[in-house]
């Protein structure tokens, strides 16, 4: 939809207006909703958000209307952390989780990661690209606009850029906007399998100076767990990596307290990424920095397990959460962030409010985007999401119901459903 539209008939229009920076403690409740409010966009931005009867005098005959039938208007979500492009899939290990294996006797035994690797590397550009566009569609039905995306599936130098490339391909064909990221260090392939060191000199002396030369990744991540990546590796690999100009994220503490939120305070990482079992000195050293955690409930659930992130206990140290889906082939194959926001309010305890902060603005500014997208203000991209419901906490609280009505992405007509 080009020129100018105005969305009318909001009952709810949720702007999480405020600062400019992320929100913490009772900033993260506070939604900025506007009732009986009106959304004006012009050439793809948003020109005013505020009660219909106050824009109704800037509204003039050439701006079309859009009636959102009495729902409720949201930023489109922020996904700060998925696995978006790889081939295959690993339903086979679904069921033997089910009947009792682990995620570590999975992958010791060939599957997990190494098994979506192989997969990978044998696929073409064009056979990634394709699979790629399938998942962006189930983003996209989820009310999700912007997406981070790690390679990590290639684990090699040419493979980890043809998973880049086909990002770059992707974001280029839209609506979905892609941040990526290279995740080299997300596990050691098979063939350096005794010779872990020595792979972790290969991301830092052939991958990284190609993907930097290349330009196909603005964030470096490290799977900082012991039996992988240490804290001392993680350091070498990050170190590296800002020397090339990219920014940092970890993923941190996922099956142990492995060290990995301490070392993405001391490097200044954008983020430290699942933390199931970080501990209370490690959250006020990510809160010292200014590091903000994204909080993976996905992962748990799909995986069987019990242990959740200490959301409330960080949000009361003053961390400014973000939730995402980490959508990926093994551990958390859903790209749909209203069940992530179920899955925080029921699992995590936060507030449906806090949720949506988390999935939106704070998601925004993990990505270094706060100041363009994540909330509904003027001069922001206008990428939004209409739902056909009374009441945003209906959101989380209608758990596997989608209840998306439609959405736009830099102003443009994304996705239209039958709501």
């Amino acid at each position: 939809m080009a020129g100018a539209f105005v969305v009318v008939g909001c009952r709810q229009l949720v702007t999480l207006r405020g600062p400019a920076r992320p929100r913490v403690g009772p900033e993260m409740r506070d939604l900025g909703i506007i009732a009986d409010g009106a959304l004006l966009v012009r050439d793809g931005r948003i020109a005013a958000a505020g009660k219909y009867a106050d824009l109704k005098p800037e509204i003039g005959a050439e701006v079309e209307v859009v009636d959102a039938g009495g729902g409720v208007l949201l930023p489109g979500f922020v996904d700060a952390h998925t696995h978006l492009v790889f081939a295959g899939n690993r339903a086979d290990e679904f069921e033997q989780r089910i009947a009792g294996a682990t995620y570590a006797q999975i992958a010791a035994a060939g599957g997990g990661i190494r098994a979506t690797v192989g997969r990978t590397r044998q696929a073409t550009e064009d056979e990634l690209l394709e699979a790629a566009r399938r998942h962006a569609r189930w983003f996209l039905a989820g009310g999700t606009t912007t997406v981070e995306a790690k390679s990590g599936y290639g684990l090699e130098a040419e493979a980890e850029c043809k998973m880049l490339r086909v990002m770059r391909r992707l974001r280029q064909e839209g609506p979905l906007e892609i941040i990526p990221t290279f995740l080299g260090a997300h596990e050691v392939p098979e063939e350096y399998r005794d010779r872990p060191e020595q792979y972790a000199d290969a991301v830092i002396s052939e991958m990284l100076p190609r993907v930097a030369a290349e330009r196909l990744a603005e964030f470096c991540d490290v799977f900082c767990e012991p039996h992988l990546f240490p804290v001392a590796t993680a350091r070498r690999i990050l170190s590296a990596a800002k020397q090339f100009g990219m920014r940092l994220r970890l993923h941190a503490d996922q099956f142990g307290l492995s060290g990995g939120a301490r070392l993405a305070a001391e490097l200044g990482a954008a983020t430290a990424d699942h933390l199931e079992y970080t501990d209370t000195a490690s959250m006020d050293a990510l809160a010292a920095a200014g590091i903000q955690p994204v909080l993976l409930p996905g992962s748990v659930y799909a995986l069987g397990l019990a242990r959740y992130p200490e959301a409330r206990e960080m949000i009361e140290r003053g961390l400014a959460v973000v939730l995402a889906t980490d959508f990926n082939p093994g551990s958390s194959p859903t790209a749909s962030m209203p069940i992530i926001l179920s899955l925080a309010c029921t699992r995590m305890r936060m507030t449906p409010a806090e949720a949506i902060a988390a999935a939106t603005i704070n998601a925004a500014w993990s990505l270094g985007r706060g100041g363009q997208i994540g909330s509904l203000e003027a001069g922001k991209r206008a990428d939004f999401a209409i739902y056909a419901c009374e009441d945003y906490r209906e959101i989380p609280y209608h758990f596997g119901v989608n209840l998306l009505r439609g959405l736009w992405s830099r102003g443009t007509r994304a996705a239209t459903f039958p709501n």
